[in-house]
């Protein structure tokens, strides 16, 4: 599938195709022109309650297997973002999946997971689309 993860501040490769930066916040600092993301999906992010307790910002930071399993549940309810992009691999469009420059191991980060649920939309081509509201085949 054409679907890579980086973080944001990975060089540009010409063969990097679509990048979406799916951070919860945008980077501080960089300035809009020359933003090194073709787009950026928040919705695509853990909630602001999910990120904070993943990092100890409202007690002890909850283990990744925890983090897991709530991230996974929010995107059931962000199913459109997930088929929207799933249609443009589908497509053959090459897509590279953008996080935080301090998210440094891939397996343990969200980004790995959106990757993950992308794919297997991608692959599941015959089940029904939802598109904006709307069941297809």
């Amino acid at each position: 599938m054409p679907i890579r993860t980086k973080r944001w501040n990975d060089p540009v490769s010409s063969d990097d195709g679509f990048r979406l930066l799916i951070c919860r916040y945008r980077p501080r600092g960089v300035p809009k022109q020359g933003e090194p993301w073709d787009a950026w999906c928040n919705a695509l992010a853990p909630s602001k309650e999910l990120h904070a307790a993943r990092y100890g910002k409202t007690g002890d930071a909850i283990a990744f297997e925890e983090y897991t399993r709530r991230f996974l549940a929010e995107m059931t309810a962000r199913r459109y973002w997930i088929e929207s992009f799933a249609e443009r691999v589908r497509a053959g469009e090459m897509l590279t999946l953008l996080c935080s420059s301090a998210c440094e191991d891939a397996a343990t980060c969200h980004r790995t997971l959106v990757q993950g649920l992308i794919e297997a939309a991608a692959a599941d081509s015959g089940k029904p689309q939802v598109t904006r509201g709307r069941s297809t085949r």
